[in-house]
């Protein structure tokens, strides 16, 4: 059965003191709930990493990095490698988010690579990939996810999709106030899940836990995770408030 899953990237928000803080709210709050299927998961800055998976060592909160460079180690000045991470009992990485492939010019290629030595390390991975406006008002959504999956994931063995976790972002969506409908986002992750199916097999989609990141806050999140192939959010501006998060755990 695959798992229930909110995720809170943090991004470029929360000095130390705020992480702590942060993080110390969410789990009080989520040590009062009943978590049977559901993993939270929250995404610190790398400086205030470390510090943040400390406080959630034996709670119902874990920790993932927001990106890994795909290299062990080599003069690649102001990035953190797989190995780094899991030093600091870090082992999940969000990787290919929209932001990444728009401002840090990450390929299909290099996510392909990041993938690889994610699962290498034996990592974890939340693949992100989604559509801009324009792929969505030209029809071409389907083709663009469609290509972004193939390109970075379908070289992986059947195996190495038990460590997978998909976040699917129409880009248009991200911190604009939009939010696709329920019913399109659930058109999205029935399609993601039977590329994978085409590909794969059957129980190997029914499986992986699929993520719609996109705006989703208090008010729309019970809509969105209550369809069948939505297993969560993948959450931005929602997660920097503890009330807010856990309105979206208690979504479910």
């Amino acid at each position: 059965m695959r798992k229930q899953i909110v995720a809170g990237n943090w991004k470029m928000n929360n000095d130390l003191d705020a992480s702590k803080s942060l993080v110390k709210k969410i789990i009080k709050k989520v040590k009062k709930t009943t978590l049977k299927n559901t993993r939270v998961i929250v995404a610190p800055t790398f400086v205030n990493l470390q510090k943040v998976a400390s406080k959630t060592k034996g709670t119902k909160v874990e920790v993932a990095a927001q990106n890994m460079h795909q290299a062990k180690s080599g003069a690649y000045t102001g990035e953190v490698s797989a190995e780094m991470l899991k030093s600091v009992d870090v082992t999940t990485v969000i990787l290919g988010h929209s932001e990444r492939r728009e401002y840090f010019g990450e390929t299909d290629a290099i996510l392909a690579e990041k993938v690889n030595a994610a699962l290498e390390n034996k990592m974890e991975v939340i693949f992100c990939f989604g559509e801009v406006l324009e792929d969505r008002k030209s029809g071409k959504h389907f083709e663009v996810v469609e290509s972004q999956i193939k390109n970075a994931l379908f070289h992986l063995d059947a195996s190495a999709w038990k460590h997978i976790i998909l976040a699917y972002e129409p880009v248009w969506a991200i911190g604009t106030g939009e939010t696709a409908s329920p019913e399109q986002a659930q058109e999205m992750h029935a399609f993601i899940r039977k590329i994978i199916t085409d590909k794969y097999n059957n129980e190997i989609a029914e499986n992986v836990s699929i993520l719609y990141g996109g705006s989703v806050k208090p008010a729309n999140a019970k809509e969105i995770f209550s369809n069948p192939d939505v297993d969560g959010g993948l959450i931005g501006g929602a997660a920097l408030n503890a009330d807010d998060f856990l309105a979206l755990v208690n979504s479910f």
